[in-house]
């Protein structure tokens, strides 16, 4: 395990000596605990009870968060013809065919989401193998493979993030900024959760959301009671 530092250790046990009594609470006390010298991103864990073995038990899903991720997000359209133009006015970073697969088989990786046009996913599969690792492969579960071109762009730029869950059982996502403040932060998660929530498998059985963890970038994680979250869903 690695040494810590004498300020991420400072964090932790002020996290650790807090009383906590909401979902606020929590956050509050996260985004205070950050020690370093850049605008971190808070990111969520949660822990489902779910075998992402069996294929019925899979969570995956997209949403919209209301604020953002305090990003600005670089997005590259693989389309043709009017489909590109509508990517330009959409306000697409990147946009092209089979110039932009030359260039990416050259090793450029300049942006940071992919969205492809139906007719173009033949060709884009041929670079399937670099984009797949990085998770810029376009895919049709989380709308990048779509002819509303426009509508891909602007949920991308507006904030939109894509999860599932990993063979641990467990989802991590960016919930934004520091800076955004407890209230948006709030506002993000709850957006976030509830969408987890609606994408409960029926074949899971027992308590379907175990456990939440919140941190920054470099900081400490704190656990979060479930309750909270089901008081906060309930607001």
């Amino acid at each position: 395990m690695p040494k810590r530092g004498k300020k991420y250790l400072e964090a932790k046990k002020k996290l650790e000596s807090e009383s906590i009594g909401s979902f606020n609470d929590a956050i509050r006390l996260t985004v205070e605990s950050s020690y370093v010298g850049f605008d971190e991103t808070i990111d969520i864990a949660v822990r489902l009870g779910v075998d992402p073995r069996h294929a019925d038990q899979m969570v995956r899903g997209t949403v919209v968060l209301p604020n953002g991720i305090g990003k600005d997000v670089k997005v590259l359209v693989f389309a043709k013809g009017e489909k590109e133009k509508e990517a330009v006015d959409a306000g697409a970073d990147f946009v092209g065919n089979d110039d932009m697969i030359e260039k990416i088989k050259e090793g450029w990786f300049g942006f940071d989401k992919a969205v492809a046009t139906p007719d173009m996913m033949g060709t884009v599969g041929k670079i399937g193998r670099l984009l797949g690792p990085r998770g810029l492969m376009p895919n049709a579960k989380t709308q990048t493979v779509t002819f509303d071109i426009a509508r891909a762009v602007n949920e991308l730029k507006a904030g939109k993030i894509d999860f599932r869950v990993e063979k641990t059982g467990i989802i991590h996502a960016p919930m934004g900024k520091i800076s955004f403040g407890v209230e948006k932060l709030v506002e993000n998660i709850v957006a976030f959760l509830e969408t987890v929530t609606r994408l409960k498998p029926a074949s899971s059985k027992g308590t379907y959301m175990k456990g939440i963890g919140i941190s920054t970038t470099m900081g400490p994680g704190l656990k979060v009671d479930v309750g909270f979250v089901k008081e906060l869903l309930n607001a």
